[in-house]
């Protein structure tokens, strides 16, 4: 492990901490070479459920200025919750307010914008202490969060959006390894907050295996108090869930559902514990 993440600021729970700093540079290079490479009709293709390619462009550029704003320049400005107003409530309202603001910019200025307010990001991201406090991750449970884990939430918020704007415009999940298993250890925090109302005796664990060279093994155990990432293994899980590469980033975003991805899983050992694993979700949803 880096030493500079030894005396990191969060509950050994989450699990060894992880470096996406070094990943924003080439993933927003990505981003401007997917961008530059759209056909004009690719634009006005559904990128996800009422959002076009288009729309998730900007949704894109509103999380870059969102983050430059509140982290690097200190702004305070910005919506506030409705009277009863929930977390996933507000994040959909405000975000849907961002995108139908800016359907009047042209794909051509939407990608010279992102071209430049995403390079600040990036390097500001490569700035960042990962030790520090920063934003809650609402996903893993965690308010605030250490920057490591709330950078890397952002990598894979990026990374999927550019995957959702690929396959729109029929092109195929970037095979490259390297950010993959980033956003893929980042989702798997999720797992201990997606397992905190299963009962199960202290020592219980579950495996999750994704198989594909960015894939790898995380095995969650019952603490009594909280499911944690943290405990070593044990020679044999209670449950062990085997998901490909694809299957697992997309139900982690809620790009399939539970059930599609559990017809696709191959579980051994207890049942009910695997379902539980495969309802992760690593997104607000």
């Amino acid at each position: 492990m880096n030493s500079e993440f030894n005396h990191v600021v969060s509950p050994s729970w989450l699990g060894a901490p992880i470096d996406a700093r070094p990943l924003f540079v080439p993933e927003q290079e990505a981003l401007m070479a997917t961008l530059r490479g759209l056909a004009p009709a690719d634009w006005g293709q559904e990128a996800v459920p009422g959002w076009t390619v288009r729309d998730l462009a900007a949704h894109v550029l509103g999380d870059f200025y969102g983050r430059l704003a509140r982290d690097r320049d200190g702004h305070r400005g910005g919506p506030a919750f409705a009277p009863d107003e929930g977390l996933e409530a507000f994040i959909h309202r405000i975000n849907q307010e961002w995108v139908e603001a800016h359907r009047r910019v042209s794909p051509a200025a939407l990608s010279d914008t992102l071209d430049a307010v995403g390079g600040q990001v990036a390097r500001f991201f490569e700035t960042t202490d990962p030790n520090s406090p920063s934003l809650g991750v609402s996903w893993a449970g965690i308010d605030p969060a250490p920057m490591w884990l709330d950078s890397a939430r952002d990598f894979t918020e990026f990374w999927a959006h550019r995957q959702q704007i690929r396959h729109a415009a029929g092109q195929d999940t970037d095979p490259d390894p390297r950010p993959l298993s980033m956003v893929l250890d980042t989702f798997m925090r999720a797992l201990p907050h997606t397992l905190r109302e299963v009962a199960a005796p202290s020592g219980t664990q579950i495996q999750v295996r994704i198989d594909g060279p960015a894939g790898g093994v995380w095995t969650v155990t019952a603490t009594g108090s909280r499911w944690s990432l943290a405990e070593p293994d044990s020679a044999r899980p209670a449950a062990a869930v085997r998901l490909d590469t694809e299957t697992a980033w997309r139900l982690c975003t809620r790009g399939i559902q539970p059930d599609t991805a559990l017809a696709r899983a191959r579980i051994e050992g207890d049942r009910e514990l695997g379902e539980a694993a495969c309802q992760i979700v690593s997104v607000i949803y």
